[in-house]
């Protein structure tokens, strides 16, 4: 599944994050004809991430959809591409996981939007909240994952890779992979 960089709500903080290292699209790729279908939501893509592993995704799940359809969005460089871990757990209901791409490129870092605004850095930081505010004790703390995405090398701005300390060379998407694409 993919993510792009720029549209995601701007949290309520001192420091205004850069608008093209946010995500912008998602999208999944279809285990059978491996093409890539935008997702319309961060939701919808959360829902998909989440049972990929038992319910991989095939074009026919998007509305209107088959794998005879050209491709939503190609996998290239006219944007940053991520990939996430299928199995990341669902978002629970009235917070938003953030992701925010470094300005170096190595890497993600995730927060989570409380339904206050209040940005959150660490499972402590959540524990902390979801004591102060009994009326989130629904909230699953195993539900707040703070796994990030790989970022794909291939995919970087020229200019990028010389300050990058990514090493390793990009692999390739395999058919149970989810990713997401930033926007440059």
């Amino acid at each position: 599944m993919e993510q792009e960089i720029g549209k995601s709500a701007k949290p309520k903080a001192k420091k205004e994050f850069a608008q093209g290292r946010l995500i912008d699209t998602y999208a999944a790729q279809c285990e059978k004809c491996h093409k890539w279908r935008v997702i319309d939501s961060q939701d919808e893509y959360e829902d998909i991430r989440s049972k990929m592993l038992e319910d991989p995704f095939h074009c026919h799940k998007k509305q209107a959809t088959s794998c005879e359809d050209p491709a939503d969005i190609d996998y290239d460089t006219s944007r940053t591409w991520v990939i996430d871990k299928p199995g990341v757990p669902k978002t629970p209901k009235g917070f938003k996981r953030s992701l925010v791409l470094r300005k170096d490129y190595s890497k993600m870092d995730t927060y989570y939007i409380t339904p206050t605004g209040k940005k959150l850095r660490s499972r402590n930081e959540i524990a902390a909240f979801v004591e102060a505010n009994p009326e989130f004790n629904n909230a699953p703390l195993g539900d707040f994952n703070f796994t990030v995405p790989k970022v794909m090398e291939d995919t970087l701005p020229p200019d990028a890779k010389l300050a990058s300390p990514i090493g390793a060379t990009s692999t390739a998407t395999s058919k149970k992979t989810i990713s997401k694409q930033t926007q440059d």
